[in-house]
């Protein structure tokens, strides 16, 4: 049963959000988020409270003879629809996580598998900027480190755009492939595996950091094997002393640099937190998928069989090529139903 006094609430505020703005006072920006989060929610809470007048007018046509019969098809169709509708309102009305509209940090690292691991991961890389570029999202490197190959040893970036966080969230955990590598001669199918986080974008907000807890080092910036030596010390490593956090930026110029890593350290200590929040809440039941547990081994590209498996909901799809271009629209959609799945089974439990 959907709880009326909670739609009424929720539609109450939408009003005075909408009020506030159209007399512009107030955080314009604050508001807009809001009212832009309440929208599709307020939109499912009128289509349902529509059918409830339909049902009532209905219900009060069938005591006129001459309208019985077509109040009996009108009530049947209403009926039918319901149920629809609720769930709709169902998972409309779902928690949202607040973080699910933010920019991130994406961050991949080779796992076991030596230079083949450091390939794969380089081959995730070119998977997100793709399917970034598909969504019209901008991806933009802060520190990669590359091995003589090309494979990647460490690569951070920041992915900017609406809703992002909630796309890309369930991408955090060990990836794991199956190929005969570049390396091997003699044809036989090695596994490998590379590490993915994703962290949701710190805002100011979130994270107050003491600039006595900091270390800030500056160092000789080069390019990709050493050309371009920059002749400034304009790198920037800062260290988080509590924590031993480390995070490093190395653009051409010093300030942005700091700019750059102490937007990262703010996103990773924001993740912390929000890690323990999870912790604490998932102790006391089984932990939803996309939990963000980054050793969990999440998905296996098998590239002789052209074949994806995502382990967490037993999804194989055969498309291998079009996932490694950017493809992964239908992956995300299965981990997100599933995720409402489960809340949904916690909300009715």
């Amino acid at each position: 049963m959907v709880p009326l006094d909670k739609l009424n609430e929720i539609t109450q505020r939408f009003e005075y959000l909408e009020a506030r703005m159209a007399e512009g006072g107030g955080d314009i920006a604050r508001l807009g988020r809001e009212y832009a989060e309440l929208r599709p929610v307020v939109e499912e809470i009128r289509a349902y409270r529509q059918l409830l007048d339909d049902l009532e007018g209905a219900q009060a046509m069938l005591d006129d003879p001459e309208m019985r019969e077509l109040a009996r098809e009108e009530l049947e169709t209403l009926e039918a629809h319901k149920p629809g509708l609720e769930d709709k309102l169902q998972l409309a009305l779902l928690p949202k996580d607040e973080a699910d509209n933010r920019s991130v940090i994406l961050e991949i690292r080779p796992g076991t598998g030596g230079e083949e691991a450091a390939l794969f991961a380089g081959d995730l890389l070119r998977m997100y900027q793709r399917h970034a570029e598909e969504k019209g999202w901008t991806f933009e490197i802060i520190e990669m480190s590359q091995t003589e190959l090309g494979g990647i040893k460490e690569l951070v970036a920041h992915v900017k755009g609406d809703g992002v966080f909630a796309r890309m969230k369930f991408e955090s955990g060990v990836h794991r492939v199956q190929r005969v590598p570049e390396t091997e001669s003699g044809g036989r199918i090695h596994t490998s595996a590379a590490t993915v986080a994703v962290l949701p974008e710190a805002e100011d907000v979130d994270i107050e950091i003491d600039p006595n807890a900091l270390r800030i080092d500056t160092m000789r910036a080069s390019g990709a094997g050493g050309q371009h030596v920059n002749t400034t010390d304009s790198a920037v490593r800062i260290t988080h002393l509590p924590t031993g956090i480390v995070v490093t930026s190395s653009e051409k110029s010093q300030h942005r640099n700091r700019e750059i890593a102490m937007q990262v350290l703010k996103t990773r200590l924001y993740d912390m937190e929000r890690q323990k929040a999870h912790d604490e809440r998932s102790s006391a039941r089984a932990a939803m998928v996309g939990s963000g547990d980054r050793s969990e081994r999440i998905r296996t590209y098998n590239f002789p069989q052209g074949r994806m498996t995502d382990h967490r909901i037993g999804l194989t799809l055969y498309k291998l090529d079009q996932i490694m271009n950017g493809d992964l629209d239908e992956i995300t959609d299965a981990l997100t139903d599933d995720a409402q799945a489960t809340l949904l089974a916690e909300m009715d439990g």
